[in-house]
Order: C-alpha cells, then structure tokens, then sequence
C-alpha cells in the first residue's frame, strides 16, 4: 500500500505498527489515537532532525501488562549523535512559528519520555510510554 500524500514510507510505516500494539483498545479509542500521535511525532522527528545519509531509523513498541495496566514504549532510535533533544520539558513555540511543536506535545501526551544513548549503535533512542488503567 502506498503512504497518503505528504507522508513517507517509512514514516506511513511507523504509524502502520503503532496500531497492533494497541490492539486491545479500538481504532478510534483516546489510548490508540494517543499512541499514534505519539509515533508519529517521534518518527517525524528521526526523519528530519536524526537522518544520516544511508541510515535508517527504528521503532520499537513494547507491551507490558499487569492485571491493573498496561505500559505502551515508544522506542525511536537514530544514529545522529550530534543533534539531541534536551531532557528538559519542551517549552511550547510562539503561535507564530510553523515547527517545535513535536516534543512538546510527546511531553503532554506521554505519561513518561525521555532520552538515551542508543544501545549497541551509534547515535540516540528517544522513548515515550503511555499507561492505560483497566476499569
């Protein structure tokens, strides 16, 4: 399938695996539309701030339950080393600017992020976990 105008693939892509991790939540539930924004902002951001020529960038969701919640992880790992995000609460941009807006909103999003040093790879993870209460 090819990705809708203006994204990717491999940003189409990301969104695509975000959807199975949630799978015990419907489509259009507040969990899966959160988890999908926030992939999609971590992936945008590899893409356009983390882009080393040649390379690409991962994601890797992880699933962690309990009988009380489950844990969503958000990983997106890049081998650009040089261009990190600051681990500081992103302040939100001036109405007036076009871009920054991505951490800002992972950090409003997420109930957790942060950044790594990328495991047995150059460059950098940048993770976001979402906690879902069961009723």
């Amino acid at each position: 399938m090819n990705p809708p105008t203006g994204l990717t693939p491999a940003h189409y892509n990301a969104l695509q695996l975000s959807k199975p991790t949630a799978a015990h939540n419907p489509y259009d539930s507040t969990p899966n539309e959160t988890l999908t924004l926030i992939t999609a902002e971590l992936a945008a951001n590899a893409i356009c701030h983390g882009h080393v020529s040649g390379r690409d960038f991962h994601v890797r969701l992880i699933q962690c339950t309990s009988t009380a919640t489950t844990l969503l992880r958000i990983e997106v790992a890049d081998t650009r080393t040089e261009r990190c995000p600051s681990p500081e609460t992103p302040t939100p941009p001036a109405t007036d600017e076009e871009t920054g807006r991505g951490l800002f909103l992972v950090s409003q999003l997420a109930d957790r992020w942060c950044v790594a040093p990328r495991v047995g790879a150059p460059g950098k993870s940048v993770w976001a976990e979402l906690e879902i209460n069961h009723r």
